[in-house]
């Protein structure tokens, strides 16, 4: 009776030093992780998107809180730089278009916090449609490999410094002829890759043509250079992957090199290259991908 007694009080007492003994092997654990890593094994990393709520065109920042050093930021097979905001807090643009794929997106962040996956809903978005019918002459018109060479130069770039501070300022005076996103048939079949890869302002010949926000002149193309299919072009590199590639201008005021604030000069309106009359063709680049302008231009980025 004694020995059941015993059994029944013992029994608890033995658990107890069990758990407890689970409890400080996984401290123990945690400990050697922590010195081997460098980091608590129970740290991660504070996410937020901006937007909450992303649409095909947005530009989505994650913003990264956490950590001594700035994390790699992944999606699918691309990794995004990342710029650090100060205060432990780190951000990198991804770029969406027409093109992408709408749905949960998975964004990886690596860093000395370990390793975290967090995903956000990208929604679709209804363009509208173009039907383009071009003359036997102008269907075959092409730019020279000069041109696309330059241009490709100008949209890769990922200089770390920031230039653009808020909101981005209209380029032109003008009325807009032709909006973001626009997808198109040319002479009856669909361009299925195509998408209208900025906003179109329409105004008279020789109209001033403003910097829609603070950078470095990367890219003066003119038509006697080659420029042929985009005509005269000027390219703002505005940092950390945002370029602004303005075509089709009368006039080039500035040079490559030159620093330019928001709403200064660059050119004027016209018509050169692939253009039916005297327009301006913005085109706003995250990261080598042509996004929606109007959220930077509206709502501004951090």
């Amino acid at each position: 009776m004694l020995n059941a007694v015993f059994s029944q009080i013992s029994r608890p007492l033995r658990l107890r030093r069990y758990r407890l003994g689970l409890i400080g092997s996984a401290l123990v654990l945690g400990l050697v992780f922590a010195l081997i890593t460098g980091h608590p094994a129970q740290a991660a990393y504070r996410v937020q998107f901006v937007p909450n709520n992303p649409e095909l065109g947005d530009t989505l920042a994650v913003m990264v809180s956490g950590g001594n050093t700035a994390p790699t930021v992944t999606v699918g097979a691309e990794t995004y730089a990342t710029y650090d905001l100060g205060s432990g807090r780190y951000r990198a643009l991804i770029p969406t278009s027409p093109v992408t794929s709408p749905g949960r997106m998975t964004v990886r962040i690596d860093g000395d916090q370990g390793t975290q996956n967090t995903a956000i809903s990208l929604s679709n978005r209804s363009f509208q449609t173009q039907y383009i019918t071009l003359s036997p002459g102008r269907a075959g018109l092409e730019g020279t490999d000069y041109e696309f060479s330059r241009m490709a130069e100008t949209k890769a770039l990922r200089s770390p410094q920031k230039y653009w501070n808020g909101p981005m300022t209209r380029p032109s005076g003008g009325r807009v002829s032709s909006v973001y996103g626009l997808r198109r048939y040319y002479n009856g079949v669909f361009a299925e890759n195509y998408y209208h890869r900025g906003v179109d302002y329409a105004a008279s010949n020789g109209s001033p043509l403003y910097a829609p926000a603070a950078g470095r002149i990367a890219l003066t193309g003119r038509v006697e250079d080659g420029f042929v299919l985009n005509g005269n072009t000027v390219g703002i590199d505005h940092g950390q992957g945002v370029v602004s590639i303005m075509i089709h201008l009368s006039r080039i005021d500035v040079n490559e090199g030159d620093y330019v604030e928001a709403g200064q000069v660059i050119g004027r309106m016209g018509s050169t290259g692939f253009a039916s009359g005297p327009n301006l063709h913005w085109g706003l680049y995250v990261n080598d991908v042509a996004v929606d302008p109007a959220p930077w231009r509206y709502d501004g980025i951090e």
